[in-house]
């Protein structure tokens, strides 16, 4: 009975294990790559379920036997790298397609280029017009920078390319093919052969006017009817101030006047060793007088300040020291005939010029008579131009400029328009800036000065003879000045 039983549970177990635990191994990549189509259609891997054994009955008289179960376990980790290798072949795949994307556009741009250069070199060889070593080297310069382009895009290839190998062959024969209409340009040597003849006759034009000097136009004493300064002449040293070599502050100047023009009436006022403090000066009757040293009119006064010294009509004007106050010196008597305040102005060395300190107010005198330049606090610093009444000293008009005056060194005014130096080295100034009170605009210009010594203290303009009297580090020099004519 038990044996019976058994051989039921048996055949159970047989049905079960050939309905739910048939297993159906996969076939490996090369076999399903590999195996015909049809056979890929039907069943595979038909196994057994079991084995058949033999059993036996142990002693107390159980029936035992032993079933061999196939093998069930599944490759996963296959399939993992299976899908791991995958992935890297179609990223790779893709990363080359796009590759290719890119070189397929960057060679139809080449094409084109190569297109509209052949174009350029046939109409080169075609035409018998002169073109310039210029038009070669920009021919030169594209086909260079298209093989330098092919070149790196052949290096970028892994093997070869027809296309690319094609593309670089014929960017070498256009450079060949320009090159060879470069040497056989004749009708270009022909035209740079013109153009030295052409060179040759301008330059004998221009030694032929340098042999023939003209005079600057010439303007009466006082006159403004010119187009302002054009350009400077070389610095004429007349001598070293009367006080010698320590004294490199001062001013110097010839008197001007309206009523008497041609009069010659020559000052010169150093500062003190300092270089602040206005004491002394001299006068001297005639230019001739001056050089030699001769009746000589030693002066002294109780104080001025600064070199912004000047004389007209026989006064002298200048900074009474420490103070904003104006002062005038009849030079025949030598005493203080007023005394007047500049209105805000800005002193004790407050807003001076460039490398000259205590020049706080510069007196200045033109055609139309005597000026003031000076800084005040709401100014900034920035250059105030006023009018004065010479008799008075009270101030007429006051014009407001933009240049800042510490970064100028010096100052003069020429027909009512002011013109600003600056230092360019050692050995020159320029000046470069003016402000016109008669229309109230700024400019720039460019005039070089030559100078024998670093610094310009002072600069005085004189009317009569259109000169600037320049005080430089203790000499006393000259320059004339050549003026615009005006254009009509």
């Amino acid at each position: 009975m038990k044996c019976a039983n058994l051989a039921v549970l048996l055949v159970f177990l047989q049905n079960a294990i050939a309905l739910h635990n048939v297993t159906t191994p996969l076939p490996t990549l090369v076999e399903y790559l590999t195996e015909p189509q049809a056979t890929l259609n039907k069943p595979q891997f038909m196994t057994e379920p079991f084995a058949n054994v033999t059993g036996s009955l142990n002693e107390n008289g159980v029936c035992q036997c032993s079933v061999y179960l196939p093998d069930t376990t599944f490759p996963v980790q296959k399939v993992e790298m299976l899908e791991i290798t995958a992935q890297v072949l179609s990223e790779k795949f893709e990363i080359e397609l796009t590759k290719v994307s890119q070189y397929t556009k960057a060679i139809e741009i080449y094409e084109q280029k190569i297109r509209n250069l052949t174009i350029k070199v046939e109409h080169m060889e075609s035409t018998t017009v002169s073109y310039t070593k210029l038009d070669f080297q920009l021919l030169k310069l594209e086909i260079n920078e298209m093989e330098r382009l092919v070149t790196q895009l052949k290096s970028t290839l892994v093997g070869s390319n027809v296309i690319v190998e094609q593309l670089y062959v014929e960017i070498r024969n256009l450079t060949l093919m320009v090159n060879d209409l470069e040497s056989l340009d004749k009708t270009n040597i022909l035209a740079i052969r013109r153009e030295i003849v052409t060179l040759q006759n301008r330059l004998k034009e221009c030694e032929k006017e340098r042999n023939q000097t003209t005079p600057p136009p010439y303007f009466p004493p006082g006159s403004c009817g010119h187009g302002g300064i054009v350009n400077i002449s070389q610095p004429y040293i007349v001598q070293l101030n009367w006080r010698g070599f320590s004294f490199k502050y001062g001013a110097w100047g010839r008197d001007y006047s309206l009523q008497t023009p041609e009069k010659d009436l020559y000052w010169v006022a150093p500062l003190n060793t300092e270089g602040r403090v206005l004491e002394y000066y001299r006068l001297h009757d005639s230019y001739d007088d001056l050089l030699l040293f001769k009746n000589a009119r030693d002066k002294r006064i109780t104080y001025g300040e600064g070199s912004g010294t000047a004389v007209y009509n026989n006064f002298m004007y200048y900074n009474i020291y420490n103070s904003r106050d104006m002062g005038k010196l009849d030079l025949n008597t030598n005493t203080l005939t007023v005394r007047k305040t500049l209105p805000n102005a800005a002193y004790g060395n407050r807003f001076s010029y460039a490398g000259v300190r205590w020049q706080d107010m510069d007196f200045a005198v033109d055609e139309s008579g005597l000026w003031v330049i000076y800084s005040t606090e709401e100014s900034t610093g920035n250059i105030v131009i006023s009018k004065l009444n010479e008799t008075t000293l009270d101030v007429l008009h006051t014009w407001k400029t933009r240049q800042y005056k510490p970064s100028v060194s010096n100052t003069f005014i020429i027909c009512g328009v002011l013109y600003a130096t600056r230092p360019l080295n050692t050995r020159e100034e320029e000046i470069f800036y003016t402000y016109d009170t008669n229309t109230k605009q700024e400019g720039k210009i460019n005039i070089i000065m030559d100078k024998m010594l670093e610094t310009v203290q002072s600069i005085n303009y004189n009317p009569s003879d259109h000169i600037l009297y320049v005080y430089n580090n203790g000499y006393l020099v000259k320059y004339n000045l050549i003026f615009q004519p005006v254009l009509h």
